[in-house]
């Protein structure tokens, strides 16, 4: 019977294409309507490598990324090894590998692939026959899965010619003659693979994107026109982005020479009265704290993307991890509010950017938006109508208001109105000093009270008019999952699963960190009878902060574990199989 999910991987080295491969099959899933996620995983080098690419393509709604591949091709044995924990075949899975590479079968030991399908290919040989160049054997394997696997054929070749059609016309035609010699080498392969052909019925085409191009297409939509940042994995394709597109829409962008700089600069820029925003990583972060403290004293709205890698310092570049929120939430000297948010999927990543945007404007603040590698760098198809988001612009002072101006004046929401440099009557002088409502310096005890009581009751505002959270599952339940970012897709698909076998489990999911959703959370935690927190970092910086403003339910559970491996269906399932069975796990359990 033939498949109506089908989960695919290419392991090889840095210039197999493998990446690239994954990319036009991704393309043509969306393009025939297909439900696409993608991942990849490369080592922290900066040329060459390995590299591997993960691609699952349904018929049917997905939310993570398959657990275990049913196709795996490998290019070379020796690239396979650095990815025996990450990419795991099924136990009856199609293998296809390098007809000449010189590792003997009995060195390959893949102790999940016990009943696999083992199929040599001369992907060189066959490459080198029909094009000329090895380097084309990613096409004509592109070729060798569409016949095999059901991949949608057509959709592959426009994703080829998309590919390679600004090219020169011989270079296309080339790839061309190198899919077809692919598809001709798979009807001669003697082995039935049916179970593994994809079935599905065509539908209207899906946009297809990763969570960084999500939110730079989000800064576009929410009418950013200034963006500052430095390059640094895993966001720099925002920056990539923006640097094309920006100036098309009358911004500017500007590659600064550090991250510190990157922040300076938008805080300028929204100073000028320019929607701003920055992207970085970890460190970048690290370096912005100063700075952070500057936008929240001086009431400067500004959006920072931080695309979370694994850490401390440099740490794991190129994996994700969910361990910055202490710094997103923290990170800063003196009482330094901001608001703290965390897309959930692709999807959620332009909408949280458009929210960062709004709620930047409309309390002056710094908005952060905890995105992670899992996220940024994935590829899933998307909805194009999903993509509205109402947007929120800058209230600038009234004329009643200019003839007394005093920007930071006293509001029962702590936000004053925000003037333009050179607005008549708007004129004011502002830095990092502590103030009064005239924007004069001033040193006063009473005074900084005063303003530290206006600048956090914004934090009130946005918990009152923001209490963005996902809520999954019944309304009721024995168990009740806290995770949060990328951890939701592989919680939602366990918790299909777990139902199907008659569990009763739930997910509260939280899509804004600070200020938190606490009055939902509350209800929520009072509909379960067992709370389980679940983590990609090593300390449960979630549960952590969490329990600096709420009391957790006696016997909440917790387990966390360190990132450079993202959160699997199957480790979900497990972890929810073992609170019930009451088995031993490591884990903390609260008093």
């Amino acid at each position: 019977m033939p498949t109506r999910d089908l989960t695919l991987a290419m392991v090889g080295s840095g210039g197999d294409g493998v990446v690239t491969m994954g990319e036009m099959m991704a393309q043509a899933g969306a393009r025939d309507g297909l439900n696409v996620i993608k991942v990849e995983a490369y080592g922290p080098q900066i040329r060459g490598g390995e590299s591997s690419c993960t691609l699952r393509m349904s018929a049917e709604p997905i939310s993570a990324q398959g657990d275990a591949v049913d196709v795996l091709v490998v290019f070379n044995w020796a690239d396979f090894t650095r990815f025996k924990g990450e990419v795991v075949p099924k136990a009856d899975a199609v293998i296809l590998y390098e007809a000449s590479d010189p590792t003997p079968l009995e060195d390959v030991k893949i102790p999940t692939a016990t009943n696999a399908t083992w199929i040599p290919v001369p992907f060189v040989e066959l490459a080198t026959k029909a094009t000329g160049t090895k380097a084309a054997k990613n096409i004509v394997t592109l070729g060798i899965l569409a016949e095999l696997f059901g991949i949608p054929q057509e959709s592959v070749r426009k994703a080829v010619e998309f590919k390679f059609g600004k090219k020169k016309a011989g270079v296309l035609e080339a790839n061309l003659k190198g899919f077809a010699a692919g598809r001709e080498f798979a009807g001669t392969i003697g082995v039935d693979v049916s179970a593994r052909k994809l079935e599905y019925a065509i539908s209207a085409p899906k946009l297809v994107m990763t969570g960084n191009e999500a939110c730079a297409v989000a800064a576009l939509h929410s009418g950013c026109r200034f963006f500052a940042g430095y390059p640094i994995t895993p966001s720099s394709e925002v920056l990539h982005l923006l640097s094309e597109w920006l100036p098309r829409s009358g911004g500017r962008i500007v590659q600064t020479e550090d991250e510190l700089s990157a922040l300076g600069a938008i805080i300028g820029g929204s100073f000028a009265g320019v929607k701003s925003m920055t992207s970085t990583s970890g460190p970048g972060l690290s370096l912005m704290a100063e700075m952070l403290g500057l936008a929240s004293m001086a009431e400067i709205p500004v959006v920072i993307l931080d695309v979370q890698r694994g850490g401390p310092s440099t740490g794991l570049p190129t994996k994700s991890e969910q361990s910055d929120l202490y710094m997103a939430v923290f990170g800063s000297h003196g009482d330094a509010p901001r608001i703290v948010l965390a897309p959930t999927d692709v999807e959620d990543c332009f909408h949280a950017t458009v929210d960062a945007f709004n709620i930047a404007e409309e309390t002056q603040l710094p908005v952060i938006v905890l995105s992670d590698q899992a996220i940024g760098q994935s590829r899933q198809t998307v909805e194009k109508a999903n993509l509205v988001h109402e947007v929120i612009d800058r209230r600038t002072p009234t004329a009643e208001e200019l003839a007394d101006y005093k920007r930071y004046a006293q509001t029962p929401t702590g936000v004053s109105p925000m003037s333009v440099p050179g607005t008549k009557g708007g004129m004011y002088q502002t830095n990092g000093l502590e103030h009064d409502e005239t924007a004069r310096p001033a040193s006063s005890h009473v005074m900084h009270e005063k303003m530290s009581r206006k600048r956090f009751a914004k934090l009130d505002f946005v918990e009152e008019k923001y209490p963005l959270h996902v809520h999954l599952g019944p309304e009721k339940a024995d168990v009740g999952i806290v995770c949060w970012g990328s951890s939701k897709g592989p919680v939602e698909e366990a918790m299909k699963e777990l139902a199907a076998n008659g569990v009763s489990v739930s997910a509260f999911v939280p899509r804004i960190i600070m200020p938190f959703p606490k009055k939902a959370f509350l209800e929520y935690a009072a509909s379960v009878k067992t709370l389980v927190f679940l983590e990609v970092n090593f300390v449960g910086q979630l549960y952590n902060y969490m329990r600096t403003f709420v009391d957790l339910p006696a016997g909440t559970r917790v387990f966390t574990r360190s990132g450079g491996m993202n959160l699997s269906v199957s480790e979900v399932k497990g972890r929810i199989e073992s609170v019930l069975s009451g088995s031993g796990v490591r884990e903390e359990v609260t008093a």
